[in-house]
């Protein structure tokens, strides 16, 4: 038996006061076995009781020795705060190291499409290799092609584990054609509720539809082309009406007439996508040109008061009309163009398939500013336009407030405004965003880029929606 028992300070303790009352216990028992030896010893029946005994502490010896082989590797109940004796003897270097095994707790989302053969057993492959390297899969669509199987995974994989790795495992277990990317909370949604959720913003608002095809569909490029061109000339090709898919491009056809058309170069698009964008939009087809007819009433400084709504289509008359009152420099300066043409392009820009426009208008129902949010492809520009005799008063700085609130809450990462550099008002306009800016000239063309981070997006928005909620009807 040891005498070491527990460390203070990392030195041995000696327990001499239990070694001292063990001693004298073994003492006072061999006294009293000598006493009781000699009484039965002298006894006519001494042998016999002396027999009795030993055959009882021979078979409670086996028993317990069968006992201690049975049960002797069961782990601690839990019950007291002893610690088996491998830890309590463990030294310094050992015991420095068992916290490390609980630190690296840190995991990382993954999005990930790979191609295996419509075969028993191919998918079963796939999440054994995964399970190899502690992945956990925590969600899985197929998409059933022709030849084999897509199957996208939302996995949760430790922090430490590479993309490269990752793809290498899936390689070796059957998997063709892997395309891998960082996933956010926002992937944890299951699909049906992730499509729902967009087809009810798409019925809400039809300038919804491109960025709800994006979201539905990953990083792509989407563009609306007209059936008539603003400019003139030929509009685009003839789809049909069940739309196309060719590989990494689908082409759709839009409500109006016009081509909606998705690219996504890093990844060939499947049936199933294909089959959920044409009933996007479908549903677009079917409710017809809508926007919320929610408005805003603010007051001017010099005490006018401006209501702030979303237009469309059906304003084309009132917006025709602000144009004929505007001078020839200010259209100028808008349109970058022949003044004559101005007219032309505010059917493409009313309409919600490529963009968000929100109009000041007066008490008395006339649009006095306009401002635009367009969709181009994958990027997002903003536009403004403000009748002569209503510049200067703030109104210019109050539509681009708002259109980069509408830019935030859409997920853009940017917003580019193209102007010239006598343009003072909206160099003024863009720099009051209290964005990082980017300025770029090209023969005497201005282009101005506000970058919507991660690191601003959240001042952004709550500065832009506490500016709108003054005075909302």
């Amino acid at each position: 038996m040891s005498d070491v028992t527990r460390a203070r300070n990392g030195r041995p303790v000696h327990h001499w006061r239990r070694n001292v009352v063990q001693l004298a216990a073994l003492l006072t028992a061999a006294a009293v076995v000598d006493g009781v030896t000699n009484l039965v010893g002298h006894g006519p029946v001494g042998p016999a009781l002396l027999l009795v005994p030993a055959t009882v502490l021979v078979a409670a010896a086996g028993f317990h020795s069968w006992w201690a082989r049975r049960h002797g590797h069961a782990p601690p109940t839990g019950d007291t705060g002893a610690r088996p004796r491998s830890e309590s003897q463990a030294g310094p270097s050992e015991q420095s190291r068992e916290p490390s095994a609980t630190v690296s707790t840190e995991s990382a989302l993954w999005r990930m499409r790979t191609t295996v053969q419509d075969e028993p057993g191919s998918l079963a492959a796939l999440c054994t290799a995964l399970a190899g390297l502690r992945v956990d899969i925590l969600s899985l669509q197929t998409h059933p092609l022709a030849e084999g199987t897509v199957d996208e995974f939302l996995l949760r994989a430790p922090g430490g584990l590479a993309a490269a790795e990752l793809t290498r495992v899936v390689s070796v277990a059957g998997g063709a054609g892997t395309w891998i990317e960082r996933a956010d909370a926002h992937d944890l949604v299951d699909a049906p509720t992730r499509v729902l959720g967009l087809a009810t913003r798409t019925a809400l608002d039809a300038a919804e539809l491109p960025l709800a095809l994006r979201q539905l569909l990953g990083r792509c490029t989407i563009r609306s082309l007209p059936a008539v061109p603003a400019g003139g000339g030929r509009g685009p090709a003839a789809v049909p009406v069940e739309g196309a898919l060719e590989d990494t491009v689908m082409r759709l056809r839009a409500p109006e007439g016009g081509v909606i058309t998705v690219e996504r170069p890093y990844l060939p698009f499947t049936p199933t996508e294909f089959a959920r964008a044409r009933a996007l939009v479908e549903l677009d087809a079917r409710l017809g040109p809508r926007v919320p007819r929610s408005q805003d009433v603010l007051t001017l400084p010099e005490g006018n008061d401006i209501t702030v709504r979303r237009v469309d289509i059906g304003d084309l008359r009132s917006a025709k009309e602000m144009h004929e009152r505007c001078s020839a420099r200010t259209l100028g300066m808008r349109y970058h163009g022949p003044v004559g043409d101005a007219d032309r392009y505010l059917s493409h820009l009313l309409s919600p398939r490529f963009g968000r426009t929100i109009a000041v208008q007066t008490a008395s129902g006339r649009i006095v500013g306009l401002g635009h949010l367009l969709w181009d492809g994958d990027e997002t520009e903003v536009a403004l336009l403000v009748e002569d005799a209503w510049q200067r008063r703030g109104i210019g700085g109050e539509l681009l407030r708002r259109l980069v609130g509408l830019a935030v809450e859409a997920g853009c990462e940017s917003v580019y405004a193209v102007t010239q550099s006598s343009n003072t008002g909206m160099v003024a306009a863009m720099r009051g965003l209290g964005l990082p800016l980017d300025y770029q000239v090209e023969e005497g063309t201005l282009v101005i880029t506000a970058r919507l981070d991660a690191a601003v997006e959240k001042p952004v928005a709550e500065r832009l929606s506490g500016a709108g909620e003054r005075g909302k009807d």
